[in-house]
């Protein structure tokens, strides 16, 4: 399969490279026993996560200004951990910031390395991800993901879907839209990646939300390369 003209793919990350769930429940739990809490870590780290967007969407829609994705998790730890039976005020600080960098540990799916290090050979491989630099330096360098370059949300000052996160991103590597293929395991993603050019991969991850999840099981569109997983798409992209 082909996709002629593409220089470079962009990634995303959170469910697409790294398994941010199984991640995030796994240092939470000891934090939860210790804080007295019997919420199971999964649905904790949900309920976390749950709160993603909609502080995104305070920025994309200007009633803030752009601030890192590490600013949002914090203060989302915080209402997340009530939503536990938690109470953030009765915890110290410096043990709160840790548990915020757990976002900075996560784990990458088994298939992430190696499909990204064949994929490396024939493109520029980079995360484009609303994560914020120093967050994809740490996850790349505990996971060994091998990024050209890494790249985060403070690039293009926007947040996915707005259309700056990906032109601005196109941009910054010094290529035309459609010399960049957008590769995500979220249809959303890809439709808004496509509508400002940039070509299209797609692969299920359809453990992202557990083992009851009913989003992105499947390509919602014709997308320009649909992969089982990272080393099927470098297959495909004979990488």
């Amino acid at each position: 399969m082909s996709i002629s003209g593409v220089k470079a793919l962009v990634f995303d990350v959170f469910g697409t490279v790294v398994d941010w769930r199984t991640s995030i429940a796994r240092e939470a739990a000891p934090f939860l026993a210790r804080h007295g809490s019997a919420a199971d870590p999964a649905v904790f780290a949900d309920a976390w996560r749950a709160r993603y967007q909609p502080a995104m969407e305070a920025v994309r829609a200007g009633a803030r200004p752009f601030v890192r994705l590490d600013v949002l998790h914090r203060e989302n730890l915080e209402d997340a951990l009530r939503e536990v039976g938690v109470d953030p005020a009765g915890v110290p600080g410096d043990e709160l910031d840790r548990l915020n960098l757990a976002w900075h540990r996560l784990d990458p799916w088994p298939d992430a390395v190696e499909g990204l290090t064949r994929l490396k050979r024939r493109f520029v491989v980079a995360p484009l991800s609303n994560g914020n630099i120093g967050m994809m330096v740490d996850i790349a360098k505990r996971a060994g993901l091998p990024w050209d370059a890494v790249l985060g949300a403070e690039v293009a000052q926007a947040y996915k879907p707005l259309p700056e996160a990906y032109l601005r991103t196109a941009e910054v590597l010094g290529l035309e839209p459609g010399e960049v293929c957008m590769c995500a395991a979220h249809n959303e993603d890809l439709a808004a990646a496509q509508a400002c050019g940039l070509r299209t991969a797609f692969f299920a991850r359809p453990t992202e939300h557990g083992p009851d999840q009913t989003t992105d099981l499947h390509a919602e569109q014709d997308w320009d390369v649909i992969a089982d997983d990272l080393v099927d798409l470098a297959r495909r992209l004979d990488a």
